[in-house]
């Protein structure tokens, strides 16, 4: 009976181990909800300064689509943010309205309708201790109201 008792006790030990690698993981990413009321689910991120790449994934939970409520996620300063989106909304649609080569933009994804999900990850590096970072949906008239606030951790 003790044996056994040790046996559990010790698969117990090693399953909360295993339990806890994906959520190690899980700090170097993220996955944020928009809608089609222009709307991000979360505001505010935070990345560890530990990672060395950072993952964010966009979950259009919406049902209409990217023609006409499409959403992205565009990360940049949030001085540039707004420059960005501008000059996302001339390069268009078939540049996911991110235009090419902007310096300015640390990472995006590809543009998604209602019911799709899309991925990118950006390399940590490009993320300076004080500096305020803005993720936002480049979609033309989105930009001012789908937006977070993206900033480096400790």
């Amino acid at each position: 009976m003790l044996t056994v008792k040790k046996t559990l006790m010790t698969l117990a030990v090693l399953a909360a181990g295993v339990m806890a690698t994906p959520t190690m993981a899980a700090d170097c990413a993220i996955t944020i909800e928009g809608n089609d009321q222009m709307q991000f689910n979360i505001k505010n991120v935070e990345v560890p300064k530990s990672c060395t790449k950072y993952t964010m994934t966009l979950r259009h939970t919406g049902k209409m689509p990217k023609s006409s409520m499409g959403h992205n996620i565009v990360l940049t300063t949030t001085a540039d943010a707004n420059a960005a989106a501008a000059d996302g909304m001339k390069a268009g649609m078939a540049a996911d309205y991110v235009k090419p080569g902007d310096s300015r933009v640390i990472g995006y994804s590809k543009m998604i309708g209602g019911g799709e999900t899309t991925t990118f990850e950006f390399e940590v590096t490009k993320l300076k201790p004080g500096t305020e970072y803005t993720y936002l949906c480049s979609f033309p008239g989105h930009s001012f109201i789908m937006r977070g606030v993206l900033k480096l951790g400790s």
